[in-house]
């Protein structure tokens, strides 16, 4: 069974993540799609997607969710129809779910040398406190882009920036969680975030602030 984890941050709040092992046919045969899902993941050209996108359903399953439980807004943005909030992601080989009572957010993302190569165009004010010489750089680099990733699922908002528009607090990697902030259109959103590492791997996901 690839359910990999599954974490409670708080009472309201459930994070599952699945490793995906299974073949294609093996996670399509044990779910059921909507008609215009199934014609998604069949037009999909990479067997790779392909297998993420099925392995999402099977995370919604672990939570009692089927797919016509899920939709999308207009901003892409997923919703349960039992008014619980939800956050999806996946990468490469790895996919996650969070389900809460509030609005939430997650990333997963594969730790890799070139994020420092785009690292000025999502990052600004992080320069200040981390120093590219360090041996976790690049392992922070991730945390950020995640936790800023999850930031922009959480707001759903377009024209939302991650460069202009989001800040993440100075944080250890041992600390695993810090302060992450919303500055649009003249309002400050102040979150709660939590990241791990594993198997090469980074997940972060955003929270209400406590």
């Amino acid at each position: 069974m690839p359910l990999y984890k599954t974490l409670s941050p708080n009472s309201q709040t459930t994070v599952k993540i699945w490793k995906i092992t299974e073949s294609y046919n093996d996670l399509f045969q044990a779910i059921n799609l909507r008609a215009e899902n199934l014609q998604r993941v069949l037009n999909m050209k990479s067997e790779l997607h392909q297998r993420g996108f099925l392995s999402v359903r099977h995370l919604l399953a672990e939570f009692g969710y089927t797919d016509t439980d899920l939709f999308y807004d207009e901003n892409g943005k997923p919703h349960l129809k039992d008014g619980k909030h939800i956050s999806i992601t996946h990468s490469f080989t790895f996919s996650g779910i969070i389900v809460s009572d509030f609005k939430v957010g997650i990333d997963i993302e594969k730790q890799r040398k070139k994020i420092g190569v785009i690292a000025h165009k999502f990052m600004e004010y992080e320069f200040q406190y981390l120093k590219a010489d360090k041996p976790d750089y690049i392992n922070k680099l991730t945390v950020i882009w995640c936790i800023k990733e999850s930031l922009y699922k959480l707001f759903a908002t377009p024209g939302l920036s991650f460069l202009q528009h989001t800040l993440v607090i100075p944080f250890t990697i041992n600390e695993a969680s810090t302060i992450a902030w919303i500055d649009y259109q003249d309002r400050k959103h102040r979150y709660y975030t939590e990241f791990f590492k594993f198997e090469g791997f980074t997940c972060a996901y955003a929270l209400p602030s406590k």
